[in-house]
């Protein structure tokens, strides 16, 4: 009881950091607004609130029209990535799985530069073509390293990480081909760059309409599999004689732990590291339990992507370094920071 009452207290308190990154992410930039307006201002929406304003009417316009979409999509892609992580470190049995390790990250990146070669401009529901086909492209990847990967009604989850490096090479190629060959891509280097090293492209609340069910959904429906992914733990031999249904439960899970990774790709490019760390980072402070970890790693994604946001776009501005190098430069020492601070061998 004392221990689930200690789990029940870091859940509170990541979900405290969570808002307090969002608020922080949401006060600064190039127009700095203090906490005090931020919340009036936030409370003025509700109909029961009506505070006096002591800001200007551009502030409000930043923090609703361009800082919060932004912010909050950082949130929902750290939550979809670092859930996304311990779905497929839990699916594989394999602590180097990530979001992007059967293909996601290959699939999206192709489809969105075959985007980039279409000279037209749609939209829909707020999301242009490049977005879309990446979401398409990491879905359909998917599909195919699955199917690729399957012989006898059953998927070897060997033979599902072979495929999925194969095919991922296969579409960098094809990928890298095209950039040579087209001079349209070549003059959007500059847009490939950005999309490949993580970038929160959020420009409205139509994005996050559509993205938010989609996300928060998936988290949801992952912790109703955590009790599967404690018996995957045992082997799939051991996960059947607890009672798990070994190869629909591997398709859910892939299903789920692929959505969440396209949601989060279309509004952001590939941002690293997040999928990889974070659920190793809650791992190591709190143990492998997934019914505590999946939304541990949901809440402590959130906050990572935000803060890293935040720190990409401040720290050299008015450039903008890619959220990815912020990732990975500050999500790798801390990693290995807690490696060895254990003091043991990993167990995973």
């Amino acid at each position: 009881m004392r221990r689930r009452n200690k789990l029940i207290l870091v859940l509170f308190l990541l979900g405290a950091s969570l808002i307090v990154a969002l608020f922080l992410a949401s006060a600064f930039g190039a127009v700095s607004i203090s906490f005090p307006d931020i919340v009036k201002m936030a409370l003025n929406k509700v109909p029961v609130f009506d505070f006096p304003q002591t800001w200007r009417a551009v502030e409000e316009t930043i923090i609703f029209q361009i800082r919060l979409p932004r912010v909050i999509g950082g949130a929902l892609v750290g939550m979809a990535l670092a859930t996304a992580g311990v779905l497929f470190q839990g699916l594989l049995r394999n602590p180097m799985a990530d979001p992007y390790i059967i293909g996601t990250s290959a699939g999206a990146a192709l489809g969105a530069t075959i985007a980039m070669l279409i000279p037209i401009n749609l939209a829909f529901l707020g999301f242009g073509l490049v977005p879309v086909a990446a979401f398409v492209g990491a879905l359909a990847t998917v599909f195919l390293v699955y199917n690729l990967a399957r012989v006898g009604g059953k998927t070897p989850i060997v033979s599902m990480l072979l495929a999925g490096v194969v095919v991922s090479a296969f579409m960098a190629s094809i990928m890298a081909l095209l950039i040579s060959i087209s001079d349209r891509l070549q003059l959007s280097l500059q847009s490939v760059y950005s999309f490949l090293l993580g970038h929160i492209s959020v420009t409205g609340w139509e994005q996050i309409a559509v993205i938010t069910p989609l996300v928060i959904g998936g988290i949801v429906a992952a912790r109703f599999f955590a009790f599967h992914l404690n018996a995957l733990s045992l082997g799939e031999e051991g996960a059947a004689y607890v009672g798990v249904e070994v190869e629909r439960d591997k398709v859910i899970i892939l299903v789920l732990g692929s959505l969440l990774t396209a949601a989060a790709v279309s509004i952001s490019g590939l941002i690293g590291f997040v999928g990889l760390v974070v659920p190793h980072a809650m791992r190591l402070s709190f143990g492998p339990d997934h019914r505590f970890l999946l939304p541990a790693s949901a809440l402590a994604g959130g906050a990572f992507v935000i803060v890293a946001d935040l720190l990409a776009r401040t720290a050299m501005a008015p450039a903008e370094i890619p959220v990815g190098v912020i990732t990975a430069i500050v999500g790798a020492p801390f990693f290995l920071y807690l490696l060895r601070r254990t003091r043991k061998e990993y167990a995973f």
